[in-house]
Protein backbone atom coordinates (compact mmCIF):
# COMPACT_ATOMS: atom_id res chain seq x y z
CA UNK A 1 0.00 0.00 0.00
CA UNK A 2 1.13 3.23 -1.15
CA UNK A 3 -0.61 6.11 0.91
CA UNK A 4 -0.56 9.81 0.19
CA UNK A 5 -0.44 11.99 3.10
CA UNK A 6 -1.94 15.64 3.66
CA UNK A 7 -1.47 17.45 7.15
CA UNK A 8 -4.81 18.86 9.33
CA UNK A 9 -6.20 21.90 8.48
CA UNK A 10 -6.44 23.30 11.66
CA UNK A 11 -3.83 23.30 14.38
CA UNK A 12 -2.69 20.36 15.69
CA UNK A 13 -4.06 18.81 18.41
CA UNK A 14 -4.37 15.55 19.84
CA UNK A 15 -3.51 12.77 22.27
CA UNK A 16 -1.85 10.00 21.14
CA UNK A 17 -1.88 6.43 22.44
CA UNK A 18 1.72 5.06 21.86
CA UNK A 19 2.45 1.10 21.17
CA UNK A 20 4.50 -0.47 23.78
CA UNK A 21 8.33 -0.95 23.16
CA UNK A 22 9.34 -3.32 21.11
CA UNK A 23 12.76 -3.60 22.49
CA UNK A 24 11.37 -4.19 26.31
CA UNK A 25 9.06 -6.69 25.01
CA UNK A 26 11.27 -8.78 22.57
CA UNK A 27 13.86 -8.86 26.04
CA UNK A 28 11.16 -9.62 28.26
CA UNK A 29 9.72 -12.45 25.68
CA UNK A 30 13.87 -13.75 25.98
CA UNK A 31 13.84 -13.71 29.91
CA UNK A 32 10.20 -15.16 30.46
CA UNK A 33 10.97 -18.27 28.11
CA UNK A 34 14.35 -19.03 30.09
CA UNK A 35 13.36 -18.65 33.28
CA UNK A 36 11.96 -21.93 34.86
CA UNK A 37 9.44 -22.31 35.12
CA UNK A 38 9.00 -20.24 31.60
CA UNK A 39 6.65 -17.50 31.44
CA UNK A 40 4.71 -14.97 28.71
CA UNK A 41 5.67 -11.48 30.86
CA UNK A 42 2.45 -9.42 29.90
CA UNK A 43 1.33 -6.95 28.31
CA UNK A 44 3.85 -7.18 25.24
CA UNK A 45 3.88 -4.59 22.46
CA UNK A 46 1.76 -6.08 19.49
CA UNK A 47 3.85 -5.73 16.46
CA UNK A 48 5.30 -8.16 13.83
CA UNK A 49 9.06 -8.37 15.31
CA UNK A 50 7.70 -9.35 19.07
CA UNK A 51 5.06 -11.93 17.47
CA UNK A 52 8.15 -12.94 15.67
CA UNK A 53 9.75 -13.34 18.87
CA UNK A 54 7.09 -15.42 20.59
CA UNK A 55 6.45 -17.73 17.41
CA UNK A 56 9.84 -18.59 17.57
CA UNK A 57 10.39 -19.68 21.73
CA UNK A 58 7.44 -21.91 20.99
CA UNK A 59 8.06 -23.63 17.90
CA UNK A 60 9.37 -26.95 17.34
CA UNK A 61 10.37 -26.69 13.78
CA UNK A 62 13.38 -27.73 12.03
CA UNK A 63 13.54 -24.21 10.51
CA UNK A 64 12.33 -21.15 11.82
CA UNK A 65 12.01 -18.02 9.55
CA UNK A 66 12.63 -14.85 11.37
CA UNK A 67 11.80 -13.11 7.72
CA UNK A 68 12.88 -9.34 8.80
CA UNK A 69 13.29 -9.12 12.58
CA UNK A 70 16.87 -8.44 13.42
CA UNK A 71 16.51 -8.30 17.32
CA UNK A 72 14.77 -11.87 16.95
CA UNK A 73 17.79 -13.33 14.48
CA UNK A 74 20.33 -12.04 17.19
CA UNK A 75 18.36 -12.93 20.26
CA UNK A 76 17.26 -16.51 18.98
CA UNK A 77 20.77 -17.41 17.66
CA UNK A 78 21.69 -17.38 21.40
CA UNK A 79 18.29 -18.42 22.84
CA UNK A 80 18.40 -21.73 20.53
CA UNK A 81 22.18 -22.03 21.28
CA UNK A 82 21.61 -23.25 25.11
CA UNK A 83 18.54 -25.48 24.07
CA UNK A 84 20.14 -28.58 24.47
CA UNK A 85 19.02 -31.71 21.84
CA UNK A 86 17.77 -28.71 19.72
CA UNK A 87 18.27 -28.47 16.39
CA UNK A 88 17.46 -25.20 14.35
CA UNK A 89 18.15 -23.91 11.24
CA UNK A 90 17.58 -20.02 12.03
CA UNK A 91 16.59 -18.07 8.88
CA UNK A 92 15.51 -14.79 7.21
CA UNK A 93 15.12 -12.37 4.15
CA UNK A 94 17.78 -11.27 2.11
CA UNK A 95 18.33 -8.23 3.86
CA UNK A 96 18.76 -10.32 6.60
CA UNK A 97 21.63 -12.41 5.44
CA UNK A 98 23.28 -9.64 4.53
CA UNK A 99 23.48 -8.07 8.18
CA UNK A 100 26.42 -9.50 10.21
CA UNK A 101 26.03 -12.11 12.97
CA UNK A 102 29.77 -13.05 13.41
CA UNK A 103 30.81 -11.58 16.56
CA UNK A 104 28.01 -12.83 18.11
CA UNK A 105 28.25 -16.50 17.16
CA UNK A 106 32.08 -16.11 17.64
CA UNK A 107 31.42 -15.11 21.30
CA UNK A 108 28.83 -18.13 21.59
CA UNK A 109 31.25 -20.81 20.25
CA UNK A 110 33.76 -19.09 23.41
CA UNK A 111 31.11 -20.44 25.46
CA UNK A 112 30.89 -24.16 24.08
CA UNK A 113 28.07 -23.21 20.85
CA UNK A 114 27.83 -25.59 18.14
CA UNK A 115 26.91 -22.73 15.46
CA UNK A 116 27.58 -23.44 11.74
CA UNK A 117 26.89 -20.65 8.69
CA UNK A 118 24.45 -22.17 6.00
CA UNK A 119 25.52 -19.48 3.66
CA UNK A 120 28.30 -17.11 3.79
CA UNK A 121 30.89 -16.97 6.85
CA UNK A 122 29.67 -13.88 9.83
CA UNK A 123 26.02 -13.93 8.07
CA UNK A 124 23.06 -15.77 8.71
CA UNK A 125 21.19 -18.31 7.80
CA UNK A 126 22.79 -20.45 10.45
CA UNK A 127 22.33 -24.24 11.53
CA UNK A 128 22.29 -24.16 15.30
CA UNK A 129 22.96 -27.39 17.79
CA UNK A 130 22.02 -26.42 21.00
CA UNK A 131 23.18 -27.36 24.15
CA UNK A 132 24.41 -26.68 27.86
CA UNK A 133 26.84 -24.21 27.38
CA UNK A 134 30.20 -23.14 30.11
CA UNK A 135 30.24 -19.87 29.87
CA UNK A 136 33.87 -18.35 31.68
CA UNK A 137 35.70 -15.46 30.39
CA UNK A 138 34.60 -14.41 27.04
CA UNK A 139 35.36 -11.46 24.56
CA UNK A 140 32.95 -9.82 22.17
CA UNK A 141 33.39 -6.90 19.32
CA UNK A 142 31.40 -4.74 20.98
CA UNK A 143 31.20 -1.72 18.11
CA UNK A 144 28.95 -3.28 15.83
CA UNK A 145 25.96 -4.22 17.32
CA UNK A 146 24.58 -3.95 21.52
CA UNK A 147 21.96 -6.65 20.20
CA UNK A 148 24.99 -9.47 19.88
CA UNK A 149 25.90 -8.18 24.10
CA UNK A 150 22.06 -8.41 25.21
CA UNK A 151 21.75 -11.82 23.25
CA UNK A 152 24.27 -13.29 25.03
CA UNK A 153 23.56 -11.94 28.56
CA UNK A 154 20.58 -12.95 28.33
CA UNK A 155 21.18 -16.64 28.55
CA UNK A 156 24.36 -16.37 30.79
CA UNK A 157 22.76 -16.95 33.89
CA UNK A 158 22.22 -20.47 32.70
CA UNK A 159 25.51 -21.04 31.70
CA UNK A 160 27.16 -23.58 34.11
CA UNK A 161 29.86 -20.96 34.88
CA UNK A 162 28.64 -17.92 34.25
CA UNK A 163 30.06 -15.04 32.24
CA UNK A 164 32.87 -13.00 32.21
CA UNK A 165 31.88 -10.89 29.45
CA UNK A 166 34.90 -8.24 27.95
CA UNK A 167 33.62 -5.24 25.65
CA UNK A 168 36.42 -4.75 22.87
CA UNK A 169 35.93 -1.43 21.53
CA UNK A 170 33.57 0.98 22.51
CA UNK A 171 30.20 -0.53 23.19
CA UNK A 172 27.47 0.93 20.20
CA UNK A 173 24.33 1.93 22.08
CA UNK A 174 25.48 1.06 25.40
CA UNK A 175 22.53 2.24 27.09
CA UNK A 176 20.36 -0.95 25.18
CA UNK A 177 22.78 -3.34 27.37
CA UNK A 178 22.13 -1.41 30.33
CA UNK A 179 18.61 -1.57 29.39
CA UNK A 180 18.66 -5.32 29.29
CA UNK A 181 20.74 -5.80 32.68
CA UNK A 182 18.64 -3.50 34.47
CA UNK A 183 15.70 -6.02 33.25
CA UNK A 184 17.61 -9.34 33.99
CA UNK A 185 18.17 -7.84 37.22
CA UNK A 186 14.70 -7.32 37.86
CA UNK A 187 13.60 -10.99 36.82
CA UNK A 188 15.87 -12.43 39.68
CA UNK A 189 19.61 -12.58 37.65
CA UNK A 190 22.40 -11.06 39.15
CA UNK A 191 24.47 -9.12 36.50
CA UNK A 192 27.02 -5.98 36.82
CA UNK A 193 28.89 -3.72 34.66
CA UNK A 194 31.95 -1.90 35.14
CA UNK A 195 32.73 0.04 32.20
CA UNK A 196 33.79 -2.52 29.85
CA UNK A 197 33.97 -5.83 31.90
CA UNK A 198 30.17 -7.64 32.43
CA UNK A 199 29.77 -10.10 35.03
CA UNK A 200 26.60 -12.30 34.69
CA UNK A 201 26.42 -14.84 37.73
CA UNK A 202 24.63 -18.56 37.03
CA UNK A 203 21.34 -19.40 38.77
CA UNK A 204 18.79 -18.85 35.71
CA UNK A 205 15.72 -16.44 36.36
CA UNK A 206 13.73 -16.38 39.56
CA UNK A 207 11.17 -13.87 39.11
CA UNK A 208 10.42 -12.84 35.57
CA UNK A 209 6.57 -12.06 35.80
CA UNK A 210 8.04 -9.36 36.92
CA UNK A 211 8.69 -7.89 33.71
CA UNK A 212 6.16 -5.40 31.59
CA UNK A 213 6.85 -3.31 28.73
CA UNK A 214 5.75 -0.04 28.63
CA UNK A 215 5.16 2.51 26.17
CA UNK A 216 7.87 3.33 23.32
CA UNK A 217 10.28 6.04 23.51
CA UNK A 218 11.17 4.85 20.28
CA UNK A 219 7.80 5.48 18.27
CA UNK A 220 7.35 8.59 20.68
CA UNK A 221 10.16 10.08 18.68
CA UNK A 222 7.93 10.79 15.85
CA UNK A 223 5.46 12.77 17.23
CA UNK A 224 8.41 14.93 18.71
CA UNK A 225 9.37 15.22 14.98
CA UNK A 226 5.71 16.25 14.37
CA UNK A 227 5.41 18.62 16.84
CA UNK A 228 8.50 20.20 15.42
CA UNK A 229 7.36 20.45 12.31
CA UNK A 230 3.89 22.11 13.19
CA UNK A 231 4.32 23.71 16.31
CA UNK A 232 0.93 21.99 17.56
CA UNK A 233 -0.13 21.13 20.59
CA UNK A 234 0.47 16.70 21.44
CA UNK A 235 -0.32 14.61 24.67
CA UNK A 236 1.53 10.96 24.54
CA UNK A 237 -0.34 8.66 27.14
CA UNK A 238 1.54 6.41 29.25
CA UNK A 239 4.99 7.67 28.40
CA UNK A 240 7.85 7.36 31.37
CA UNK A 241 9.57 10.53 31.68
CA UNK A 242 11.75 8.44 34.21
CA UNK A 243 12.32 5.20 31.29
CA UNK A 244 15.52 3.51 31.02
CA UNK A 245 14.42 3.28 27.58
CA UNK A 246 17.36 4.76 25.68
CA UNK A 247 15.34 6.57 23.30
CA UNK A 248 14.20 8.70 26.06
CA UNK A 249 16.77 11.05 25.31
CA UNK A 250 14.42 12.56 22.43
CA UNK A 251 13.16 14.84 25.26
CA UNK A 252 16.65 16.64 25.42
CA UNK A 253 17.61 16.21 21.53
CA UNK A 254 14.28 18.11 20.63
CA UNK A 255 14.54 20.86 23.50
CA UNK A 256 17.59 22.23 21.24
CA UNK A 257 14.86 22.02 18.40
CA UNK A 258 11.93 23.75 19.70
CA UNK A 259 9.98 21.16 21.01
CA UNK A 260 9.23 21.80 24.90
CA UNK A 261 8.11 18.42 27.39
CA UNK A 262 6.10 18.89 30.84
CA UNK A 263 4.26 16.04 32.75
CA UNK A 264 0.40 15.68 31.41
CA UNK A 265 -2.01 18.28 33.00
CA UNK A 266 -4.10 15.36 33.46
CA UNK A 267 -2.66 12.78 34.01
CA UNK A 268 1.27 12.40 35.47
CA UNK A 269 1.66 9.46 33.25
CA UNK A 270 0.98 11.11 30.46
CA UNK A 271 3.74 13.92 28.35
CA UNK A 272 2.57 17.15 26.67
CA UNK A 273 4.49 18.36 23.76
CA UNK A 274 4.45 22.09 22.86
CA UNK A 275 6.30 24.35 20.43
CA UNK A 276 9.37 26.51 22.26
CA UNK A 277 11.31 29.29 21.09
CA UNK A 278 14.28 28.07 22.47
CA UNK A 279 15.33 26.57 19.26
CA UNK A 280 18.83 25.75 18.09
CA UNK A 281 20.32 27.45 14.67
CA UNK A 282 22.69 24.26 14.34
CA UNK A 283 22.73 20.82 15.83
CA UNK A 284 25.75 18.85 16.80
CA UNK A 285 25.13 15.57 18.43
CA UNK A 286 26.56 12.01 18.74
CA UNK A 287 23.70 9.59 18.19
CA UNK A 288 25.93 6.22 18.64
CA UNK A 289 23.93 5.06 22.14
CA UNK A 290 20.58 6.16 20.54
CA UNK A 291 21.07 5.55 16.92
CA UNK A 292 17.40 4.74 16.04
CA UNK A 293 16.47 8.46 16.64
CA UNK A 294 18.47 9.21 13.75
CA UNK A 295 15.83 9.23 10.93
CA UNK A 296 13.64 11.60 12.92
CA UNK A 297 16.27 13.81 13.85
CA UNK A 298 17.62 14.13 10.80
CA UNK A 299 14.20 14.98 8.67
CA UNK A 300 13.37 17.32 10.95
CA UNK A 301 16.90 19.45 11.08
CA UNK A 302 16.23 18.99 6.89
CA UNK A 303 12.44 20.39 7.10
CA UNK A 304 13.21 23.17 10.17
CA UNK A 305 16.46 24.62 8.12
CA UNK A 306 18.68 23.76 10.84
CA UNK A 307 22.11 22.91 9.46
CA UNK A 308 23.66 19.05 11.37
CA UNK A 309 26.36 17.63 12.44
CA UNK A 310 24.99 14.05 13.39
CA UNK A 311 27.83 11.42 14.20
CA UNK A 312 27.64 7.83 16.09
CA UNK A 313 25.63 6.35 13.37
CA UNK A 314 27.87 4.32 11.86
CA UNK A 315 25.29 0.82 12.87
CA UNK A 316 22.80 2.57 10.60
CA UNK A 317 24.31 0.46 7.70
CA UNK A 318 23.42 -2.49 8.96
CA UNK A 319 19.80 -1.97 10.23
CA UNK A 320 16.79 -2.66 8.18
CA UNK A 321 18.65 -1.03 5.33
CA UNK A 322 21.26 1.52 5.03
CA UNK A 323 19.66 4.36 6.97
CA UNK A 324 22.31 6.87 6.39
CA UNK A 325 22.27 6.79 2.37
CA UNK A 326 18.34 5.99 2.21
CA UNK A 327 17.63 9.34 4.45
CA UNK A 328 20.89 10.53 1.88
CA UNK A 329 18.71 9.71 -1.44
CA UNK A 330 15.24 10.76 -0.23
CA UNK A 331 16.45 14.13 1.21
CA UNK A 332 17.61 14.57 -2.09
CA UNK A 333 13.68 14.97 -3.02
CA UNK A 334 13.05 17.54 -1.09
CA UNK A 335 16.07 19.61 -2.11
CA UNK A 336 18.38 18.71 0.45
CA UNK A 337 21.66 18.44 -0.07
CA UNK A 338 23.57 16.17 2.86
CA UNK A 339 26.95 14.73 2.98
CA UNK A 340 28.03 11.48 4.50
CA UNK A 341 31.66 11.68 6.33
CA UNK A 342 33.15 7.73 6.30
CA UNK A 343 30.54 5.67 8.12
CA UNK A 344 29.80 7.31 10.85
CA UNK A 345 28.59 11.16 10.34
CA UNK A 346 26.39 12.60 8.29
CA UNK A 347 26.28 16.75 7.58
CA UNK A 348 24.46 19.07 6.51
CA UNK A 349 25.30 22.88 5.28
CA UNK A 350 22.07 24.44 4.92
CA UNK A 351 22.33 23.75 1.21
CA UNK A 352 19.00 23.19 -0.40
CA UNK A 353 18.09 22.79 -4.54
CA UNK A 354 14.38 23.34 -6.03
CA UNK A 355 11.84 20.57 -5.66
CA UNK A 356 9.60 20.49 -9.10
CA UNK A 357 7.36 18.05 -8.31
CA UNK A 358 5.47 16.69 -4.74
CA UNK A 359 8.09 13.75 -3.65
CA UNK A 360 7.39 9.67 -3.56
CA UNK A 361 9.62 8.59 -1.11
CA UNK A 362 10.67 4.78 -1.38
CA UNK A 363 11.01 3.53 2.80
CA UNK A 364 13.43 0.71 1.45
CA UNK A 365 11.24 -2.33 3.89
CA UNK A 366 12.29 0.10 7.00
CA UNK A 367 9.86 0.85 9.27
CA UNK A 368 11.60 4.12 11.17
CA UNK A 369 11.91 5.54 7.40
CA UNK A 370 8.76 5.35 6.65
CA UNK A 371 7.87 6.97 10.07
CA UNK A 372 10.75 9.79 9.87
CA UNK A 373 8.96 10.73 6.49
CA UNK A 374 5.76 10.99 6.71
CA UNK A 375 5.70 14.63 8.67
CA UNK A 376 7.18 15.85 5.58
CA UNK A 377 3.73 16.37 4.80
CA UNK A 378 3.61 19.55 7.22
CA UNK A 379 5.91 21.21 4.79
CA UNK A 380 4.37 19.59 1.29
CA UNK A 381 1.12 18.47 1.53
CA UNK A 382 0.11 15.10 -0.71
CA UNK A 383 3.39 13.69 -0.55
CA UNK A 384 3.35 9.68 -0.91
CA UNK A 385 5.30 6.86 1.52
CA UNK A 386 5.46 3.92 -0.40
CA UNK A 387 5.22 0.52 1.07
CA UNK A 388 3.26 1.98 4.00
CA UNK A 389 2.16 -1.23 5.71
CA UNK A 390 6.30 -1.84 7.27
CA UNK A 391 5.18 0.18 10.20
CA UNK A 392 3.50 -3.07 11.20
CA UNK A 393 7.21 -4.06 12.60
CA UNK A 394 7.09 -1.67 15.18
CA UNK A 395 4.06 0.52 15.54
CA UNK A 396 1.02 -1.15 13.89
CA UNK A 397 -1.33 1.76 14.28
CA UNK A 398 0.69 4.64 13.20
CA UNK A 399 -1.33 5.60 10.32
CA UNK A 400 -4.69 5.08 12.33
CA UNK A 401 -3.30 7.58 14.56
CA UNK A 402 -1.86 10.21 12.26
CA UNK A 403 -5.46 10.23 10.97
CA UNK A 404 -6.79 10.71 14.31
CA UNK A 405 -4.52 13.50 15.00
CA UNK A 406 -6.13 15.16 12.05
CA UNK A 407 -4.21 14.14 9.15
CA UNK A 408 -5.50 12.87 6.07
CA UNK A 409 -3.82 9.85 4.96
CA UNK A 410 -5.06 8.28 1.86
CA UNK A 411 -4.81 5.37 -0.89
CA UNK A 412 -1.71 6.92 -3.19
CA UNK A 413 -2.63 4.50 -6.12
CA UNK A 414 -6.66 5.99 -6.33
CA UNK A 415 -7.30 8.59 -8.15
CA UNK A 416 -6.31 11.94 -6.66
CA UNK A 417 -8.65 14.45 -5.40
CA UNK A 418 -8.55 17.99 -3.45
CA UNK A 419 -7.73 17.80 -0.08
CA UNK A 420 -11.08 19.49 0.82
CA UNK A 421 -13.11 16.44 -0.50
CA UNK A 422 -10.99 14.31 1.46
CA UNK A 423 -11.98 15.55 4.68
Amino acid sequence: MNYRIYPPQDILQATVDLPLSKSVSNRAIMIGALASPQVVPQPLADCSDTRVMLAAVNSSDETVDVADAGTAMRFLTAWFACRPGRTVRLVGTERMCNRPIGPLVEALRQCGAQIDYLGNEGFPPLLIHGQQLTGGDIRIDATISSQFISALLMIAPLMADGVRLTLDGDAASLPYIDLTLSMMNRAGASAERTVDLIEVAPGGYRDAEALKAEKDWSAAAFWYEIEALTCGFLTLTGLDLGSRQPDRRAVDIFADLGVATSEGEDSLEDVDLAGSPDSSPRLTVDLAATPDLAPAVIVTCAMNGVPFNISGLHSLKIKECDRMAALADELLKIGVVTEIVGDHTMIWDGRRRPVLEIPQFETYGDHRMAMALAPVCAYIPGIVIKDAGVVGKSYPSFWDDLRSAGFTVVDADAPEQSQENLE
